[in-house]
């Protein structure tokens, strides 16, 4: 009877040894393209030309990068090399004032900024001078709950991650409403459902991507608007942790010219590398203040020949990288 037992036993622990591999085989996957090199960093907590004080949103424009420097409400503007070139904006609610801008995203030689705690979105020129702004507090059509992120169509289109009404708005360039993903005010872990979603981005063919910050994961819609896919953990359904794949908490979205797409993965401190199918590619970044070092990573942008520029929030800061033997998804 013992040796039955033990061999019922044996049976078991052998059967739960097997299910994990083909667990972490399954939802854990490796990386297929080489990764990326650091390069060098710029900033330092203060004030000044330079320096940070909370960066969470970036951008680039030819060969500037534009940084949104959150808790001193302004724009910073940097040569890939880190070199200040010139700065706008200030703390406050007027026209071309800040409160707390968030990502940023350029069209058409146009900076677009998601002016969080203004609840709009405000437009300027590369060189500073305020354009316009979009939008307004509240929950109806075309209003926003602290704007976290933003995508510009060719058609002049607007995408709007509307992080506290819990919904994606589309709306023409003047601000008219013209649909949402989302059920306004409600979270859900559900296909086309969100909980605090942080960022917009448009991929190849004209895809939505939306970085649904608090479930952990990446939604993408169909240019027609329908729900195609998802992925970040099991079943991309809220489970957050620190594997390949996996989120804990999405902040920023970027696509490179190849059409891969970048996630910064908040909790985790490093960037995330992805086909547009939501195929795992590469990782890097590691918690910590030293170079290459990540302490809360809010914002990624890639420049045309596949350099990736990072704002490092917790260290204010920006890192550049680099890819590592010619990676492929630029």
């Amino acid at each position: 009877m013992r040796r039955r037992l033990l061999k019922i036993l044996g049976g078991l622990l052998l059967f739960i040894a097997a299910s994990l591999v083909a667990g972490w085989l399954v939802f854990v996957p490796s990386p297929q393209e080489p990764g990326y090199e650091f390069v060098m960093a710029w900033g330092g907590k203060g004030s000044g030309p330079g320096q940070f004080n909370d960066p969470t949103g970036i951008a680039i424009a030819g060969d500037e990068l534009f940084v949104a420097d959150s808790r001193n409400g302004r724009i910073q503007v940097f040569d890939f090399e880190g070199g200040f070139k010139r700065q706008f904006g200030a703390p406050g609610e007027g026209p071309g004032e800040l409160g707390r801008p968030m990502n940023l995203r350029i069209s058409r030689g146009e900076l677009y900024v998601a002016d969080y705690w203004n609840d709009r979105i405000q437009v300027f020129g590369l060189d500073g001078t305020p354009r316009r702004s979009i939008g307004s507090a509240g929950s109806g059509p075309g209003q926003f709950n602290a704007p976290g992120g933003i995508a510009i169509a060719a058609n002049g289109d607007l995408y709007v991650a509307d992080f506290y009404n819990q919904r994606i708005q589309q709306l023409q360039a003047d601000g008219t409403f013209i649909r949402q993903w989302g059920t306004t005010g409600e979270t859900g872990i559900w296909a086309g459902q969100f909980n605090y979603p942080t960022d917009v981005a448009l991929g190849p063919g004209g895809v939505l991507l939306v970085a649904d910050g608090y479930n952990d994961r990446v939604q993408l819609f169909a240019p027609d608007g329908g729900f195609a896919r998802k992925w970040g953990g099991p079943l991309a359904m809220n489970i957050f942790g620190p594997f390949n794949g996996w989120f804990a908490t999405v902040t920023s979205l970027a696509v490179g010219s190849g059409g891969t797409i970048f996630v910064a993965d908040f909790y985790n401190h490093r960037i995330q590398r992805f086909t547009v199918d939501g195929a795992f590619l590469s990782a890097f970044g590691e918690r910590g203040n030293g170079p290459g070092q990540f302490k809360y990573v809010t914002a990624v942008a890639v420049a045309e020949d596949g350099t990736v520029f990072a704002a490092d929030y917790g260290n204010n800061r920006i890192q550049k990288w680099r890819p590592v033997a010619d990676s492929a998804g630029q």
